[in-house]
């Protein structure tokens, strides 16, 4: 089945005229006059009648013209929804995050820009957001200390610094501008699953400096980490990015080598000119 023969049947069909249907089509009348009759001759059957003032659909005309008309419209139709993606008035954009905080402003303005675009957010740990770019469940994602692959495109989002999450009137609040790392060595502390970028950072520069805390319980939240340091079981470690009003707990700098996090916007290096990925990494924050 020849489908430039079919469209030219179509448009003909729509319009009651071979000029108009060429002008519909861009292509000249013999071109579509040629269409038709190698359509009818292919199938021994005869569909349109042409008279002295329009083009007429017989019994068998009318009845593919109900098939063609349908085709054809799906297709406008899909036409119509890809041009409307093209423009950024609809789309959807599967998006990762190993964490809220520098993704929902950005998400924020993405909506103000382009109200029609749909986004699926998941969040998860470092290794599952890397996961989810690398395997395209992920169109993009903000990434915590991944290190540079090739196929990867990263841009930097800024830095965040590893902070001491300690109870209102803890001895250190007197030291508002923060705590040294050296004063962590035996101090009992509530902490993040290994798992955790915040964790490993903490524990690489614990290494790297001799220091050994005591780790009382290793938790699998930020909101659980929190809520142990209000019931005063330790001290806990949280990153600057991820603070909240609470006023049970305060935040305070770990001063010391190692303790600042690298985050970043990613996307495979390949898709990275789509139009929709383009749009959202024109939209981060440097830092």
């Amino acid at each position: 089945m020849n489908l430039f023969q079919l469209r030219a049947f179509d448009a003909v069909a729509r319009e009651g005229s071979f000029t108009r249907a060429a002008a519909r089509l861009f292509i000249s009348q013999p071109a579509v006059t040629g269409h038709i009759k190698a359509l009818e001759e292919h199938y021994q059957i005869t569909l349109l009648r042409r008279t002295a003032r329009r083009v007429e659909l017989t019994e068998e005309g009318t009845k593919l013209a109900a098939i063609t008309r349908a085709m054809f419209g799906l297709a406008e139709e899909a036409q119509a929804m890809l041009e409307a993606n093209r423009q950024l008035l609809t789309g959807r954009l599967e998006v990762a995050a190993d964490g809220p905080h520098l993704v929902m402003p950005m998400l924020a303005s993405l909506r103000e820009r382009y109200p029609g675009v749909t986004v699926n957010l998941r969040l998860g740990n470092a290794q599952e957001t890397l996961a989810a770019l690398l395997s395209e469940h992920a169109d993009v994602a903000v990434l915590t200390e991944v290190e540079p692959r090739k196929g990867l495109h990263l841009q930097s989002l800024g830095e965040s610094r590893i902070c001491a999450l300690v109870p209102q009137g803890h001895p250190w609040l007197a030291e508002p501008e923060g705590v040294r790392l050296e004063r962590l060595d035996q101090v009992i502390m509530v902490l993040r699953e290994p798992g955790s970028i915040t964790r490993r950072t903490f524990d690489t520069a614990c290494a790297q400096a001799g220091i050994n805390p005591k780790v009382l319980l290793e938790l699998d939240s930020r909101e659980a980490v929190t809520e142990a340091v209000a019931a005063q079981l330790g001290v806990g470690v949280v990153s600057s990015l991820e603070l909240s009003p609470d006023p049970r707990v305060r935040a305070l700098p770990i001063i010391g080598e190692g303790l600042l996090n690298r985050h970043m916007l990613g996307c495979l290096e390949r898709r990275r000119e789509l139009r929709l990925i383009q749009a959202f990494l024109g939209l981060a924050p440097t830092g």
